[in-house]
Order: C-alpha cells, then structure tokens, then sequence
C-alpha cells in the first residue's frame, strides 16, 4: 500500500509508513511506463531461465548463520536482455525434513528487504520448512539489489531550504516544483536500475527465481504490497501458480488519491481503538474519559504543528512527525503499551526518543555509493532506499498523471475528505495525491489487465481491523481474481493476520503446506488481547 516516507533517521524497521518531507525525494524518481504485459512476443531469455542458484553461508554479519544466500541474474531490461542484468540477493532456511520445493516470501513495502526481514523474523516462518525451503529476496531497486536512492544527505524539503516544517499541501505549487528540482539529485544517485523498476518487472524477475530455485511453480506467501505482486505474477502466469497466499490484501484498482483516503480512514480506526483501550488504563495519557482523549490527540498535533520541539535525533519533533510515530504504532497491537509509554513521555517530559523511535526511514546515502548491477553489502545501502523504492515503485504502478492545475485543483477538493477520513492523519495522507507529479506515465497493466486470472486457487486473507489494507480491498481483489480466489476473513486488528492470530496461521500453513483451502468467506476469530498494561515496563523503547 503506498504510503508517505519520512525525513528522520530511525532505530526500527519500517512497516509501511512514514512522513511528509521524504515523500518529496521518493517523488521525483522519472522512469517510464513498465515492461509490456505477458503473452507478447519476448526475446529470448533462455540463459536467465537456464540458471540455478548457489547457495553458501551468508557473507553479512547482520545475518543469521543458519541461513544461506544466494543470487539470480535477472534482465535490467526485458524486451532487451542484452542490454545489461542485474543480481537479485536471496536468502533461505532450508527444510527440516523432506523438501516439495522452495516458498518465496515476499514482507511488502514496496522497498522492504526480504533477504534482512526474514533474517529477522525468520521465526514466524519456521513452520513452513516442515515441507520446504523458505526463501526471501530483494526485489530489483530494493535493499542489497541494486538500491535505488535519491541521496538527499539534508533531508530538506527542496534546495536551500532547511526548514523542519512538513511541507503545506495548502501550497500545492510550491511541493511540485520542489519535486522537479529532486528529479534529476534522484536519477543520479539510483543508476539504471530506475527506469526498469515496478511490479510488472518484479514479477517477470518472480518467475526466473522460480526456475532457478528448480521449482515447476511458485508456491508464495505475501503481505501487504507482497499481494500484489502476488497477484500480477497470477496474471502474466497463471499456469505456473502453486499454492499462494496473500496476506493484507492490496488495492488493485484505486488511484493513489483513492489509497490515500482509505489509508487516512484505516489508521483512524485503527487509532480509535488504540484509544478506546488506552482509556481502561490509569497510565494512559490522554486521560480515562474517551472523548476528551480524541480532542486531546488533535490539540497535541496542531500545537506541535504550530511549535515543534527540540529532538534528540536533530532537528526539531512536529505534529505530522508525531502523526508518522502514531501510524507505526497502530500496525500492531502488540505495540500499543510500548506506544502508550513513549505518549506519555512526551506529553508528561517533552521527552521525543519514544515516539520517534518509531518512525521510519531515513535520508542519508553512504558516500561513494553508486547502485550498478550486482549486490550490494549491506553497509552500502542507501538509508533512504526504502522510502526511495516505495515511491519509485508506487508512480511505476500508477498510470495517473494529471496536470500541475489539476493537481492544485485536486488538493483544494480533497482536502476535507481527507480531514472528514481522519482528523489526524487525513492531512499527513494528502500528499499522496502529489506523489508521481513530474514522473512519465506508469503502467496500466496492473489495473486493466490483472483480472480474472485462470490460475490456482488463490488465498486471500483480509483483516477487519487492519489499519493499511482494508478488508474492503480484499473483497475487491477477489472479486477482480475470479474464481480462483478464496476469501478468509479475519476478524480481529493490526496489519496482516499470518503473525498475529493463531487461526489465520494455521490456515495459511494448511493451504501452503498440504493444499488444504478453508471455504470461501470463512472467518478467524479475533485472538485474545493479550496486551500488557500501559504501565507494563517491559519492551521500554
């Protein structure tokens, strides 16, 4: 799901979200509409299909030692294979018994590292070896895989300006030409790499991984953005779809506009109910009466907004950077408690680390790093990259380029549906209408022709409570799939359902590992809350 990237660095992991300025830099990335949809005429691309991966320890330090790495060699160009390749860094745990084949994992983003995500959380996955090698990678532009950057080492807004205030989409005019003067700092610091970049490439790169892990068809499990390129991948081949699950379902057909709405929505409920439980609890920091702590959120914003204060990561803490922090935190509800206290540090001691140490991304690029066609270490990627991918990859999806009036006229209209979908994340969200402005036509591949796929049967799981990807999305894209899609609903919160219930697990590993599917339009109920108190003091930030 697209989402705006942010100014600051950051001591987690980015989730998916992130704040105004650095929406700027990922915005300026040109490139041109995606490669050609499948079943064109395609030249010959029999030495990529003709590789296998070799697998050895993993080099890098910040990665398990039970894992392997590997590689695949993929086209930079797919309608001119001799024009220049590009390596794909892949890791895998390797199946504790007897193996059917590999499960690729991809974690979303767009931008994620899978390759870092499943050394991390290689946990949660573990079942899975029980009958295959699991594998994670790193799409193209994407962590060790030729990273894209835009290389802003200021972390400003626009040339010159060193201004910690988040950008007024009130000045539409002004956030555009900023995107104009970054196109050109983007293309130098992200090599060719970004001209070839998107989810229609990603998945033509899917389908050589495929035949190099020596796999007849592609057994997958993916989240969030990962279900949609799950879903192209159906599309352009659907006769070499396994068994695949698709967790978070995405929007297949929205405008980033539209995205935006929904998200803005999404996060406010999801914010509602973080406050409906934070109340229960003497500690939290809005107080025990429900709705004054709603007001009392707002005020925060606009007076931080209005007065950011000083941050011990530099620079100056405003509202929209707490909007960013409030976004990460309701991902998850195992979060909350460890959201609460870093609230209440705030607003008890002006005291910024808990809060930021949840927001996302960063903006510095390591000097000297110049993206060309083989891996990277993981020293060398671009702080920025994530959020850098995400936009890239977003405008290459989006065939939508309104003119700079439009635009402005665009913002005018959308600003009070904005506010009127979330009070508090509806202006952080509107920026998304400005997104690709600058940036040649994306491809309209994803949302005229991924539909009604003959592939497999398909498992979409939707969460009721998922603050990024609404339910409503995966009803949608199902409908859009065909009878190939089977829907399960999972009726409890946070974003994706495969690591935070127990029923949504079980029946993912079914399918994935004996190809058993639950009847469509089944349901998971929600697992217990099992959330500490906001006092609780473990997990301090």
């Amino acid at each position: 799901m697209p989402a705006v990237p942010r100014t600051r660095p950051a001591l987690r992991r980015c989730a998916g979200a992130g704040a105004v300025a650095l929406a700027l830099l990922g915005a300026g990335l040109p490139l041109p509409a995606a490669a050609e949809a499948a079943g064109s005429k395609e030249p010959d691309l029999t030495r990529f299909y003709g590789q296998k991966v070799r697998w050895a320890a993993c080099k890098d330090q910040e990665l398990p030692k039970d894992m392997q790495c590997g590689r695949v060699t993929v086209p930079l160009d797919y309608a001119r294979p001799a024009a220049g390749t590009l390596d794909l860094a892949l890791s895998r745990y390797r199946a504790t018994g007897k193996s059917r084949g590999s499960v690729l994992l991809n974690f979303g983003g767009p931008g994620g590292s899978g390759v870092s995500q499943l050394g991390i959380a290689g946990k949660d996955y573990m079942d899975l070896t029980n009958g295959y090698d699991v594998v994670g990678f790193d799409p193209r532009g994407v962590g060790r895989s030729s990273p894209v950057s835009c290389g802003d080492e200021t972390g400003g807004p626009s040339d010159g300006d060193s201004s910690d205030k988040p950008p007024d989409v009130a000045h539409p005019q002004a956030l555009m030409k900023a995107l104009k003067r970054l196109t050109v700092r983007c293309t130098e610091h992200s090599g060719p790499v970004l001209s070839h970049i998107g989810t229609v490439n990603a998945s033509r790169d899917l389908d050589v991984i495929r035949q190099a892990l020596g796999d007849d068809k592609l057994n997958y499990l993916g989240f969030s953005y990962g279900t949609k390129l799950g879903a192209v991948y159906a599309a352009q081949f659907p006769h070499k779809v396994g068994r695949m699950a698709l967790d978070g379902v995405d929007t297949l057909t929205e405008s980033l506009a539209e995205q935006g709405v929904a998200g803005a929505r999404g996060q406010q409920t999801a914010l509602d109910d973080f406050l409906d439980w934070c109340v229960t609890d003497l500690g939290c920091p809005f107080g025990q009466d429900r709705r004054k702590a709603g007001d009392a959120v707002v005020r925060l914003i606009r007076s931080l907004d209005e007065n950011p204060v000083p941050s011990d990561f530099g620079g100056a803490f405003s509202g929209q950077d707490m909007v960013d922090a409030l976004g990460e935190g309701l991902y998850s509800r195992d979060l909350w408690s460890r959201l609460a206290r870093a609230l209440s540090s705030l607003t008890d001691d002006g005291d910024t680390r808990g809060v930021q140490n949840f927001a996302s991304g960063g903006y510095a690029v390591p000097s000297g790093t110049k993206p060309g066609g083989g891996l990277v270490d993981s020293a060398d990627i671009p702080s920025d990259n994530l959020s850098a991918a995400l936009m890239a990859i977003n405008c290459a999806d989006d065939p939508d380029r309104p003119s700079a009036a439009r635009l402005a006229g665009d913002v005018a209209r959308l600003k009070k549906e904005y506010e009127q979908a979330s009070p508090v994340f509806g202006r952080f969200r509107l920026t998304q209408v400005l997104l690709c402005y600058g940036r040649p036509r994306g491809t309209d591949f994803i949302r005229e022709q991924v539909k009604d796929v003959p592939s497999a049967p398909i498992l979409l799981v939707g969460t009721r409570g998922d603050p990024a990807t609404p339910y409503s999305w995966a009803v949608e894209t199902a409908k859009r799939l065909g009878p190939s899609a089977v829907v399960l609903d999972n009726r409890g919160d946070g974003h994706t359902g495969y690591t935070s219930s127990r029923c949504v697990h079980g029946k993912v590993d079914d399918y994935l590992l004996y190809g058993t599917l639950p009847p469509d339009g089944s349901s998971c109920p929600a697992d217990g809350d099992g959330r500490g108190a906001v006092a609780d003091a473990s997990d301090a930030g």
